[in-house]
């Protein structure tokens, strides 16, 4: 399975859609977009749509392509402390304009990404509500009988401390594809 497609769109519009965020997902991002940007493109379209998500320090490393430095989620514990990620400040598509394309499939590490996007008005969220997977949950074996269980420890937040969880982000523009 591909981690991601880009391509040039008729318009001279740039367009990568992500599929997850597995561990090459951040680099392979980068260089699609160090590639693109190259043809000088009018905007990008960036397409988070059935992406599931994945791991977290990756949502991180994507969402610091498109904001500089600036606070990117908030993880809250149920005792009220609070761990704050921010951006790594080397993005390379600070400036160009942006569409974030979203819906219901869109989960989790998506929700980190577009969330802290919208929060900063990078870009606008185009299409139906996401899944709305804002948790941190940690694994905890039963015994040797190979069971477990996942126990939620904290949700994330976006950078204006909207909760993700169970509610999702609405778009700013309501699309259904």
């Amino acid at each position: 399975i591909p981690t991601l497609e880009s391509k040039m769109l008729d318009g001279n519009i740039a367009y990568i859609r992500l599929f997850d965020f597995g561990d090459n997902a951040a680099s392979e991002l980068r260089a699609a977009l160090e590639e693109l940007l190259a043809n000088e493109p009018v905007g990008l379209i960036f397409d988070l749509r059935g992406n599931g998500g994945g791991f977290v320090n990756i949502a991180i490393e994507v969402v610091s392509q498109f904001i500089d430095e600036d606070v990117v989620l908030i993880e809250e514990y149920g005792n009220g402390d609070r761990d704050v990620f921010k951006a790594s400040g080397d993005g390379v598509a600070l400036e160009i304009p942006l569409v974030v394309l979203v819906d219901q499939g869109s989960a989790s590490a998506s929700e980190i990404v577009a969330g802290a996007i919208q929060d900063y008005g990078r870009a606008p969220l185009v299409g139906m509500t996401t899944y709305g997977k804002g948790s941190v949950q940690s694994w905890i074996e039963l015994g040797t009988d190979g069971g477990a269980v996942r126990v939620t420890v904290a949700r994330w937040l976006t950078p204006k401390e909207r909760q993700i969880n169970e509610l999702g982000l609405e778009p700013d523009y309501i699309v259904e594809f």
